[in-house]
């Protein structure tokens, strides 16, 4: 297994671990400490640590794969799941706040419905076209939009720090609900423009052949 395969693995376990933390409950761990100007809970930062070295990771296999031409079939089918296990899982996570986390923010959930939602389209089309031997592209916009959900991941981690320490402590979170937004709008958009480009695998060929 070569270097960004390992790569890919390693954040597959980061991930299973992430979400197996995230997933004790409160009561466990007693008084949790409250850092960062009393806004964040401790378990929240050591997951937003976590979330960052897991995001760096896909950003060097991919790198590493192409520039010393490491590209493999694992890789390629290994690389887009752990992508959407760390970006979706932690996404669905933060919908549900843990209930002895008194203000901490989450995320809308009709704006993790909808990014889900697109990504399943969006792979549907791909099945297709491999079904007919064809790759799809990924847009730029679809790059956009993981930049900004890895972001807006961090940022609700951080319960909107730094920016709620500037604000009331009882204020809407709106910088972190602003890039949510964001990557929700450039979720939708690509996925628009992904179907607008490729609608042409959906359509039905025929075989002219007559068999006897």
């Amino acid at each position: 297994m070569n270097l960004p395969n390992k790569l890919t693995v390693a954040r597959m376990i980061l991930v299973i671990l992430l979400i197996a933390f995230l997933l004790i409950p409160p009561t466990w761990l007693g008084n949790e400490p409250i850092i960062l100007f009393s806004n964040v809970y401790l378990r929240y930062f050591i997951a937003a640590i976590v979330f960052i070295v897991a995001a760096i990771t896909d950003y060097f296999d991919g790198y590493l794969a192409r520039k010393f031409n490491l590209i493999t079939n694992f890789g390629k089918f290994m690389d887009p799941i752990a992508d959407k296990m760390l970006v979706n899982s932690m996404l669905i996570i933060l919908t549900v706040p843990h209930q002895a986390f008194v203000g901490q923010i989450s995320v809308p959930v009709i704006f993790v419905v909808l990014m889900i939602a697109r990504d399943t389209v969006v792979d549907g089309f791909r099945l297709v076209a491999a079904n007919q031997n064809k790759v799809l592209a990924a847009n730029i916009f679809g790059k956009a939009k993981t930049v900004l959900q890895m972001i807006a991941i961090v940022m609700f981690l951080f319960n909107d720090w730094p920016f709620s320490h500037q604000m009331q402590s009882d204020s809407f979170p709106i910088v972190s609900m602003i890039v949510i937004g964001a990557a929700t709008f450039v979720s939708l958009l690509s996925g628009f423009i992904y179907i607008f480009q490729n609608i042409s695998v959906l359509k039905e060929t025929h075989d002219d052949t007559t068999a006897h």
